[in-house]
């Protein structure tokens, strides 16, 4: 596969998972210094590696979830418990992984993990926040 169709491919998937309203607007705000780098993570993240047939989407979003809970990444967090459920991944399935991540990651990155999902379920619903992030 060479760039162009690797990166088209990534961007079909991108979109899927993320949102076209998300993308559009990441691409939108690219400027000439961060072009190259949505260019990077679209071809290599999402051409090379979440169009491998390896892994279902959900796993692969379950996967990210307990991974940017370990690196204490939130916002990287919140945009993956929204695309989550594009990929079919239920809310007891992100519990239960929080709940792993308790025991491997430590309880203070699964507790502010629950409060993150919760704000983020609490927005997709139409609810205010019940709890504030910590």
């Amino acid at each position: 596969m060479d760039d162009q169709a690797r990166h088209d491919a990534g961007m079909a998937v991108r979109m899927a998972v993320l949102g076209d309203a998300h993308v559009d607007k990441a691409q939108a705000a690219a400027h000439d210094f961060s072009r190259e780098f949505q260019d990077l993570i679209t071809r290599y993240a999402w051409g090379e590696i979440w169009t491998r047939p390896g892994l279902a989407r959900s796993t692969r979003s379950l996967l990210i979830i307990a991974m940017m809970v370990a690196l204490n990444r939130t916002e990287e967090l919140r945009l993956h418990l929204r695309a989550a459920s594009n990929n079919g991944v239920t809310r007891d399935e992100i519990k239960e992984v929080l709940l792993q991540c308790a025991i491997y990651c430590g309880v203070p990155a699964a507790n502010s993990a629950f409060h993150i999902a919760q704000g983020v379920f609490d927005e997709l619903d139409g609810h205010e926040a019940t709890t504030k992030d910590t």
